[in-house]
């Protein structure tokens, strides 16, 4: 049993909303917020015993739990929060000038439109370049560094930035998740 794997956690309707542990999926059932729960069981957490009726609590954790609660409306215009971590995965840890894999450490936040030119620290200005590209661009648009994008920076949607942020993603929680994401997004193609 590891308890180190995270539960998905979804609003009633199925969108997607966040990453929990196994003692905040614990907690959610038995507070009556889970409406239904789905994907592969990752664990079953046993409790005390009832001294009435002599039965033992248990609880079945699945990969996926859908909860009741306050709805939260996910803006048309939301943006999730820009972190490394995110980006670098959003960009399938390729620098997106040479086109190499590299680890995160060895990656560095690019702006495409540099902050010193107006350019700003969002999504669809900043893409992952190994630290060799990003120092040979320096302060320069790639045109005036001579460089090229192989891909364009996007906004990830909440849904993608979900996945983004996961750690370790089973099969049935990419499954349910690549089904919250637009038609059009690259990261169909980063993650076949």
């Amino acid at each position: 049993m590891d308890l180190d794997q995270r539960v998905l956690r979804t609003d009633a309707a199925g969108m997607p909303l966040e990453w929990i542990d196994y003692q905040d999926a614990v907690r959610l059932y038995y507070a009556g917020q889970v409406v239904y729960s789905c994907g592969s069981l990752l664990y079953t957490l046993h409790g005390g015993t009832n001294s009435h009726t002599g039965r033992r609590s248990q609880v079945a954790v699945h990969a996926i739990v859908a909860t009741l609660g306050a709805k939260r409306r996910m803006a048309m215009q939301y943006t999730p929060p820009l972190n490394n971590n995110a980006l670098f995965r959003r960009d399938g840890y390729l620098c997106l000038y040479c086109g190499t894999h590299f680890s995160s450490r060895d990656l560095s936040r690019d702006h495409v439109r540099p902050l010193s030119q107006g350019g700003q620290d969002r999504w669809n200005n900043v893409v992952a370049a190994c630290k060799r590209c990003n120092h040979h661009k320096a302060a320069r648009t790639p045109e005036e560094a001579g460089m090229q994008l192989i891909a364009v920076p996007f906004t990830p949607t909440h849904a993608e930035y979900v996945y983004l942020q996961g750690k370790r993603v089973l099969s049935d929680q990419m499954a349910f998740l690549r089904a919250h994401f637009p038609r059009s997004s690259p990261l169909h193609q980063r993650m076949s």
